[in-house]
């Protein structure tokens, strides 16, 4: 009864989601997305992950990121630190045309990721601090990610496991305007195997001045040392 219940709630968020983007003017974007977490030894981990944002389903690429860390285990695998390194190549269109420019951004980043276990839900805090370095332009971002997964067929998320995912994220510049962006997301994953997880979603981006759905299709790897979630 009570993953019937989780299963209909989730059913509900992605319906106002999805009526929500088609009343959009802008055209659904989508997002293939990569995410890998090795664990090197107790204390210290690799992060991997690489984005490919198109305007579009495929094809019209809005924006290429590529970021890697090294993280450093606080507590046993629930409180983490990293310093990391982000490449993002944009190709946005010139306002009123079909022309794109193309842009080069670099980015340090330093980043507190805390986790808790509630139930059978697991929650994740992550801080994050940006120093952005584009050509002749220098810029700092805060964000704060708050994220939920709940496992439906199983107590936790292991092997052949269906789970509900949400998430919202907050961007703040250090500069005006203070408000960037913020993203909202409810998707629905499969734990292929203990280190494999499938998941699918929609997430809803408000800019200061614009708005624009974004479907995503993401593949992880999680490589966890034992007795880490």
């Amino acid at each position: 009864m009570l993953d019937s219940h989780y299963s209909k709630l989730l059913i509900i968020v992605m319906l106002i989601f999805s009526k929500t983007s088609v009343a959009q003017k802008n055209d659904l974007g989508n997002w293939f997305i990569y995410f890998g977490n090795q664990q090197i030894n107790k204390k210290f981990n690799w992060h991997n992950e690489v984005q490919y944002r198109n305007f579009n389903f495929a094809g019209d690429l809005e924006q290429l990121l590529i970021r890697t860390a090294i993280g450093y285990n606080l507590t046993e695998n629930n409180n983490n630190v990293q310093l990391g390194y982000a490449f993002i190549h944009s190709q946005p269109y010139t306002s009123g045309t079909d022309k794109k420019t193309f842009l080069n951004e670099h980015r340090i980043y330093q980043q507190f990721i805390t986790r808790q276990n509630i139930g059978r839900a697991y929650i994740q805090h992550r801080y994050r601090i940006e120093e952005r370095f584009s050509k002749d332009n220098f810029r700092m971002r805060g964000r704060y990610f708050l994220s939920l997964n709940l496992p439906i067929n199983n107590k936790t998320i292991i092997k052949n496991t269906v789970y509900a995912s949400l998430y919202n994220e907050i961007f703040l510049n250090m500069e005006k305007p203070v408000f960037d962006r913020n993203r909202v997301y409810a998707g629905m994953g499969y734990a292929i195997n203990n280190y494999l997880r499938l998941e699918t979603g929609l997430m809803y981006q408000l800019l200061e001045n614009s708005q624009r759905p974004q479907w995503q299709v993401i593949f992880s790897t999680i490589y966890l040392l034992k007795n880490s979630w």
